[in-house]
């Protein structure tokens, strides 16, 4: 509904040590009309240029404290609110890839109204320095 503003370009930024980056960052935002609990964010699937990144290799903060995918899944206590960007982190030596890349998102999400999980993807292009 909202796959347009998933990722945020502007915030993508390398983690860890800047002489050896660890992985990269970037803001996103719920592709969903209304905010959700973490525990019904099924997936988060990140990929760079086609290539997705493993289940584990992701931690996702919507401004408490990083958890995995796993650990979101029985977080019944925290809600992601409609509007309010989230932070992805993805372990990757060396960080994002310099020059220009397809970042993707998809969120599959679950509703509780809905018999079947919603798919939200986002794909932008990213001149990385």
């Amino acid at each position: 509904m909202f796959d347009k503003y998933i990722i945020d370009p502007a915030t993508v930024r390398n983690t860890g040590p800047d002489d050896a980056p660890d992985g990269f960052a970037f803001e996103t935002k719920l592709g969903y009309y209304r905010g959700l609990r973490l525990s019904m964010v099924e997936e988060l699937n990140v990929g760079i240029d086609g290539e997705v990144f493993a289940r584990d290799a992701i931690r996702f903060d919507e401004g408490v404290g990083p958890l995995t995918l796993d650990e979101m899944e029985t977080t019944y206590d925290r809600r992601w609110a409609f509007g309010a960007p989230a932070t992805v982190f993805v372990r990757c030596e060396g960080g994002f890839p310099t020059g220009d890349h397809t970042l993707t998102l998809q969120q599959k999400l679950r509703i509780s109204y809905m018999p079947f999980p919603s798919f939200n993807n986002d794909e932008k292009q990213i001149s990385f320095a």
